[in-house]
């Protein structure tokens, strides 16, 4: 009996407004190990001439596709996962600059995980690589996510093993599950649709395994700005979006009254800030939202196979790592080490 043939992978990048970071990023593909089965990059209207200037050559099946608007993150990598071939989506920032082996040890972990459909990669500082940017989303019970580990030492990376989901500036999914359980949420925009997805991948039953040998370096943010009012107003927006459509009932009730003093603590915290008007008007859209929240809450619980029991098992319940903003991996087997660049 012959052998299954060996798995493909597809890397899209969305890009908008990248600058030279995109071509880095491009540049480091040319140089994988495994190259990439194919590349797409999705231009989301860009008028700063980055797409005119990419260089695409030494990629193979790679290919630009250019909107004629900003539609976002989100809807930007559904267009490019509806016209993928391959049976992975690497997702890649176009502010990421991938190790080496980054898709043959995503693709090898495939392997060893046959059951899983989304994986997570571990995200460096690329301004200082001794800094962790990412080991997996973590999502704390009372409805807050967060990158774990950001900021942290990258002597703390968590050794292979399961977080909640993968962060969308560098996850792997499996295509079929990817587009079955319909993609990223459009209307997110950006910022949380990936916290988003994981929840419902969840809910469908699947898990996430953090791979720590799969390298990114990361600029984070560096097109949109980390603490831009765009952000803090997306992000705000989103988180609670999230929260409300994919949290069971029962822990749902349980734990809104906690989520509404989180959000009045982070909320109180930005007073006399910057950028307190916008977590403002995140938290006034979101609750501005509500029917078209309850109503997608609805299709996605109705959907749900995951039993309650196994979701809150994946939560985070330690509001000292979300304070500190450290990894949640739960992991087996031995030690992992950074890779060498």
């Amino acid at each position: 009996m012959s052998s299954a043939p060996p798995s493909t992978v597809c890397v899209i990048i969305v890009n908008y407004n990248g600058g030279e970071l995109v071509q880095s990023a491009i540049d480091h593909l040319k140089k994988q190990s495994h190259p990439p089965d194919e590349v797409i990059i999705v231009d989301n209207a860009s008028a700063d001439g980055s797409a005119d200037r990419l260089d695409l050559n030494g990629l193979a099946s790679a290919r630009l596709i250019r909107l004629d608007e900003n539609v976002g993150f989100a809807k930007a990598n559904n267009i490019a996962a509806q016209q993928a071939k391959s049976d992975w989506l690497a997702l890649l920032n176009p502010d990421a600059l991938a190790q080496r082996d980054w898709t043959a040890k995503l693709l090898e972990a495939t392997e060893r995980h046959p059951d899983v459909c989304m994986f997570a990669s571990t995200q460096l500082d690329a301004a200082d690589p001794s800094i962790l940017d990412g080991a997996g989303d973590c999502y704390f019970f009372l409805g807050i996510p967060w990158r774990g580990g950001f900021g942290r030492p990258a002597e703390e990376l968590p050794e292979e093993g399961e977080c909640f989901s993968p962060c969308g500036a560098s996850a792997l999914y499996r295509k079929d599950i990817f587009l079955e359980a319909g993609g990223f949420d459009d209307s997110y925009f950006c910022y949380c649709e990936d916290v988003d997805l994981g929840f419902r991948l969840r809910l469908l039953g699947h898990r996430c395994i953090f791979i720590p040998d799969a390298v990114v370096h990361h600029y984070g943010s560096a097109i949109t700005g980390r603490y831009s009012d765009f952000t803090v107003h997306l992000g705000t927006r989103n988180r609670l979006r999230a929260y409300l459509t994919n949290m069971p009932l029962l822990p749902l009730i349980l734990t809104l009254p906690g989520h509404v003093l989180a959000n009045l603590y982070l909320y109180l915290r930005t007073i006399g800030k910057p950028h307190c008007r916008a977590m403002r008007r995140g938290l006034m859209d979101g609750v501005g939202m509500m029917p078209t929240i309850l109503k997608r809450r609805k299709i996605v619980q109705k959907e749900r196979r995951a039993s309650t029991v196994s979701i809150l098992k994946s939560l985070s319940w330690n509001p000292l790592r979300l304070h500190s903003r450290k990894a949640h991996v739960r992991v087996t087997g031995t030690p992992q080490q950074i890779p060498a660049a």
